[in-house]
């Protein structure tokens, strides 16, 4: 009989995964953003200390096992991993992170509909309002992200979701995230190789580089996926709805990053629209 974690454990995993999350796109943006290593090495370097740290924690070599779930997971990973990076040469942090976790809710709300879930008219209006942001933010005009990092982080938002909602049906989730880590680290290592002529290293990108992929995604990830354990899809969408705040929030205190009004208007109609879809769900 499977045990779901408490309450109080779910909260307290939810909400340092919500802060690992936030620190991903803050540690990314200031290492790409810097020029301080290029995207590929940043994600092969990143995607291989999660593999460490997690095969140190587990200690479980015996455990690496690949089934079409866990290449899936793996797979939506690697995409996650790579777009996000290479979205992040170009996008400031708190707009990054507003479509990738806008992005998110869609996808993981729209699963869950094509699953049978039968949408109310405030949760229509709702899912509109999100997009109707979202294309907000990434439509032409002299505040408006670049179009090419705009499209790559929508790709890692949508496999993020898929992530999501592959991660909830986990037993281990130590386990699982340590083989999806470590079998997305190929993947990687083969974009490194066709970047070569771009290759760029220094000690403090590989340093944030190893941060987010040991701490904030390796361990990060894993809690996630403890944390889905306790958590409805919905309320999953739901949680995740604090990132792109967080991440505003310190991209201004710590990058010096401007808070625009599209960008603000934008949060307000992605943020406001995915909620209310989201607590109409949930009534």
């Amino acid at each position: 009989m499977e045990t779901r974690p408490s309450a109080v454990k779910t909260s307290l995993l939810t909400g340092f995964t919500l802060i690992a999350f936030a620190a991903n796109s803050l540690f990314t943006r200031t290492a790409l953003g810097g020029g301080s290593i290029d995207a590929a090495s940043f994600v092969s370097i990143r995607l291989a200390s999660g593999a460490v740290m997690l095969l140190a924690i587990t200690q479980q070599k015996k455990s690496l096992s690949i089934t079409k779930r866990s290449w899936t997971a793996a797979l939506m990973l690697f995409l996650y991993a790579i777009a996000f990076s290479f979205s992040y040469l170009k996008l400031a942090a708190g707009t990054g992170a507003l479509i990738q976790f806008g992005t998110v809710q869609i996808t993981m709300i729209l699963v869950a509909l094509k699953k049978g879930e039968k949408p109310s008219l405030s949760e229509w209006v709702g899912l509109a309002l999100a997009m109707a942001g979202l294309i907000y933010l990434v439509s032409p005009g002299l505040e408006a992200p670049p179009v090419t990092g705009s499209i790559l982080m929508i790709t890692a938002g949508i496999a993020w979701g898929f992530y999501s909602l592959l991660g909830r049906g986990s037993m281990q989730p130590v386990v699982s995230t340590m083989n999806n880590f470590v079998w997305a680290v190929p993947l990687a290592l083969g974009v490194s190789l066709v970047s070569l002529p771009s290759l760029h290293l220094s000690w403090n990108g590989v340093i944030l580089a190893v941060l987010s992929g040991a701490i904030t995604s390796g361990i990060g990830y894993a809690l996630w996926y403890a944390a889905l354990r306790g958590l409805t899809a919905t309320r999953a969408a739901t949680v995740q709805l604090s990132v792109p705040v967080l991440v505003a929030v310190g991209g201004i205190l710590f990058l010096q990053e401007a808070l625009s009004v599209r960008l603000m208007l934008s949060s307000l109609m992605v943020l406001g629209g995915v909620g209310l879809a989201v607590l109409s769900r949930e009534r």
